[in-house]
């Protein structure tokens, strides 16, 4: 049986080691990663916000800009500038919603649709890279962690 590392992980801890702290391990990961998709991202002219954005209405169109905001983990109003800046660049346009009016949601343009391929075009590789040595089930059982380490602060 493993040794219980959560302990080490506790900041309150006199215990605690960095090296066990989950959040630690997860943004040395996200930033890791953050800056190799970045310079990718870049080359076909967008950023990380964007291709959050893309990513999530790639999903499912139309979306209020609320639920988008709450599924890229951006304030609503950094994600309003997002949008914002998307619309000017022709990527995303806005409409207001069947059900309600006062609801604003965003939906891709064509030009949104190819730079969303073209994103994944460049960043599919650095995931490759990513999950290299990872088993179906060690993939399965990471997300599943992660999924309720972020349900947890629900």
């Amino acid at each position: 049986m493993p040794e219980d590392l959560r302990p080490y992980g506790d900041p309150g801890s006199a215990a605690f080691r960095v090296e066990a702290y989950p959040f630690f391990q997860l943004n040395r990961a996200a930033s890791r990663y953050n800056m190799v998709i970045e310079a990718e991202l870049r080359a076909i002219g967008i950023d990380i916000p964007t291709w959050r954005v893309l990513m999530i209405l790639g999903e499912a169109q139309p979306l209020p800009i609320g639920q988008v905001s709450k599924m890229a983990v951006i304030n609503i109003s950094t994600m309003m500038r997002i949008v914002e800046r998307m619309v000017k660049a022709r990527l995303i346009e806005t409409q207001a919603s069947e059900q309600d009016a006062r609801v604003t949601e965003v939906l891709l343009t064509d030009l949104g649709r190819e730079k969303l391929a073209a994103a994944r075009g460049v960043t599919s590789p650095v995931y490759k890279r990513l999950i290299k040595g990872l088993s179906a089930s060690e993939f399965s059982r990471l997300l599943g962690l992660l999924g309720k380490l972020y349900g947890n602060l629900e």
